[in-house]
């Protein structure tokens, strides 16, 4: 069995370290806590699961604190987890059953990450993370912000997932901060870091900025496919919160330069139409997305319901829009099958149940 240290950087997080460590303290073999300058209780809580906790103090520069997290660690293989990160019952047995079976030559466990979540707590936004990390392989984290581990030598894949469970919002303008110190400081952005700064500044709305920014990123063409991808749908929405929506709407077909079709894509491009009253335009795009592969292994950013029951519901809609009552029962009950508790199949239930 493989040995597991949990190394966490945090700040500030007495409202929900407590929670992240319950999930874990009887399955992994050593805590290491790296405590960036909170002034709340989080170091005297941290001291109820382990005395592993190190002062850190913080340069504006996650991936130096993360790895100097793992060079306190002293298993087998290092995990990291967010403050807000919970593991559900279900995968702490997943997690147990992972040590026991994984064997000691495997230098990297990509693992799903859950970010997004429905009216019943099912994940609808996931994508595989660098979870655990063989310590003895001298990985190391970069970048600044969304710092990350480039996964190399033995990789496996494992159904283990994390879900980040925030509570309250955080500071919405740290990662923007950082970026523009960067820039301020004349560092030269990388592609990845050019692709998350111009996602940051879409988040704050400044829509024109994002778009020079993105676009330079795509024309340099250094960047990642799933990133690359990104990008176009970010430009699109950018460009619908400019006004404007030819534009918009080219950048989700630019898309499809980088490789095939994406389900999230097609639904977008199904409700810019939908939005548009193109009906017959809008269901080719629905039926589309049905047909798109879902690659949760890509490592791009996965909205589960784009695959099934988003297309499905639309298709309703379009459909009862046309007078196609019966297909639109029947897509109705598609997407039933898929979420049979959401608000929107059981309204549009009710509906047809009242009109038949």
């Amino acid at each position: 069995m493989i040995t597991v240290s949990l190394c966490m950087i945090i700040k500030d997080e007495e409202k929900v370290i407590a929670r992240c460590l319950e999930c874990v303290k009887d399955i992994v073999d050593e805590i290491i806590i790296v405590d960036t300058g909170s002034t709340d209780k989080t170091k005297e809580i941290c001291l109820n699961y382990t005395k592993s906790i190190y002062d850190f103090k913080w340069t504006d520069d996650f991936s130096l604190a993360r790895n100097f997290s793992f060079s306190k660690a002293n298993k087998d293989y290092c995990m990291w987890l967010d403050a807000d990160d919970i593991v559900t019952k279900e995968n702490q047995e997943i997690l147990l059953d992972l040590k026991s079976t994984v064997s000691l030559d495997t230098d990297i466990i990509m693992c799903k990450y859950n970010t997004a979540f429905d009216d019943q707590g099912n994940p609808i936004f996931s994508y595989y993370r660098e979870r655990i990390i063989k310590r003895s392989s001298n990985f190391l984290w970069s970048g600044r912000v969304h710092e990350a581990i480039c996964p190399s030598g033995k990789i496996i894949y494992s159904d283990f997932a994390v879900s980040h469970k925030k509570i309250g919002p955080g500071d919405p303008d740290r990662n923007l901060k950082i970026f523009e110190s960067m820039i301020a400081g004349n560092v030269i952005l990388n592609a990845r870091e050019q692709f998350y700064y111009g996602r940051e500044l879409y988040y704050h709305k400044r829509y024109k900025e994002a778009i020079k920014v993105l676009n330079v990123f795509l024309e340099e063409g250094n960047g990642w496919i799933e990133n690359n991808i990104d990008a176009c749908k970010i430009l699109s929405y950018c460009h619908y919160g400019d006004g404007d929506e030819k534009f918009a709407l080219r950048f989700l077909l630019r898309s499809f330069e980088y490789d095939s079709p994406r389900a999230e894509i097609c639904c977008d491009i199904g409700k810019h139409f939908f939005d548009k009253n193109m009906i017959i335009q809008a269901i080719f795009w629905y039926e589309t997305a049905l047909l798109c592969r879902r690659n949760d292994k890509s490592g791009g950013f996965v909205i589960e319901d784009c695959y099934n029951y988003i297309p499905y519901i639309q298709l309703s809609v379009c459909w009862y829009r046309l007078g196609q009552i019966n297909k639109a029962i029947d897509y109705n009950n598609l997407a039933g099958k898929y979420k049979p508790n959401d608000s929107s199949y059981k309204r549009n239930k009710e509906f047809f149940d009242h009109i038949n």
